[in-house]
């Protein structure tokens, strides 16, 4: 079990999402960052899917009340392990009166806390995502509170190559404060004319103060509608990464998205480029470049191998203390397994 001795800003109970009911206008919700998600979960031995910790800007400080091997990744909120320094992307075994403290976030916007075999939160509709507008999920639909505990499912002490469980820095994980997003342009494009579709793809937008789990608004020149257009549509689906333009100017649909909407949407942020703007904060800014659906299949396609290939080199029976395992996909080469315990 664990203990909230402090809350954080915003830290809720995340998994992969409530998947299959938006047609009854139910939220998917789930992890703002899908990729530190999985990246957590498979370092301490879980599904990628599973559900764990999401800190927002101000991190928490938990107790341990029961050994578990947990691990850390997305921001770098400068975490310490009964006040000593730990690192991203490792896994660690935390013993029973253990102290875990994520001040705040130093690069990025969003940790993720996975402990080996899960939490004991509420599940609604298979999924144990909080989405706290519906009151749904995780902690009784909330975000933690000081004095909340949570038990584990299944909590571990050993896992193979404990030690070993942890991904390099050039793992090809980069978090910045100015990104290029890469787009699939529609289903509404043709609502913009060809200056305000130029416009959007060669200008820089910052992300403003009206930010949350639910979208990012954005602020920058301003998006020409075609003639005739006023921005606005039958309502159609919302998915995580839709960019609507209710005015001139843009909103990234992120988790906690509504189902439904009425605005023209002139792009989408790709699967794999949505982690980053899930780590982008007030006053950050990003660009957008367009790319095709073959090529955000693609880029898909290689993080999913990636994911895979990670946990098969984690999981073996046997790692030599002097073999540094890399992962190699289409030509691009990953560090996973480092030679001894820093």
């Amino acid at each position: 079990m664990i203990e909230f001795l402090k809350r954080g800003l915003l830290t809720t109970v995340q998994d992969i999402g409530r998947y299959g009911y938006q047609r009854m206008g139910i939220n998917v919700a789930g992890a703002m960052d899908e990729l530190a998600l999985a990246l957590a979960n498979i370092l301490v031995g879980n599904a990628p899917e599973t559900e764990a910790l999401e800190a927002t800007v101000l991190g928490p400080t938990l107790k341990f009340h029961q050994a578990n091997i947990f691990a850390i990744s997305g921001a770098d909120f400068g975490a310490r392990l009964n006040g000593q320094p730990i690192e991203l992307n490792r896994a660690y075994l935390a013993q029973a009166g253990s102290i875990l403290e994520l001040p705040v976030a130093k690069r990025g916007a969003r940790a993720y806390i996975a402990f080996s075999g899960g939490l004991a939160a509420d599940c609604l509709m298979e999924s144990k995502s909080t989405y706290m507008k519906g009151v749904i999920g995780g902690i009784h639909g909330r975000a933690a509170l000081d004095g909340d505990t949570l038990a584990f499912c299944a909590p571990r002490c050993s896992l193979p190559n404990l030690p070993y469980r942890f991904l390099g820095e050039d793992y090809g994980i980069h978090y910045c404060a100015h990104p290029v997003i890469r787009v699939l342009l529609g289903p509404q494009d043709d609502y913009f004319s060809a200056k305000g579709i130029e416009t959007f793809l060669n200008s820089e937008y910052t992300v403003s103060k009206e930010n949350d789990r639910m979208g990012y608004r954005l602020t920058g020149p301003a998006i020409e509608a075609a003639e005739g257009c006023d921005g606005n549509i039958i309502s159609d689906g919302i998915s995580f990464g839709a960019i609507q333009v209710p005015t001139d100017q843009p909103i990234i649909m992120m988790a906690d998205h509504q189902t439904t909407g009425g605005y023209a949407k002139i792009a989408h942020v790709i699967a794999v480029d949505l982690p980053l703007v899930a780590q982008l904060k007030t006053g950050d800014t990003m660009r957008f470049r367009a790319v095709g659906v073959e090529e955000a299949q693609d880029l898909y396609l290689q993080r999913y191998q990636m994911l895979c290939e990670t946990a098969r080199h984690l999981n073996e029976d046997k790692i030599s203390r002097k073999t540094e395992n890399q992962v190699r996909i289409n030509g691009q080469s990953f560090h996973v397994l480092v030679a001894e315990l820093k």
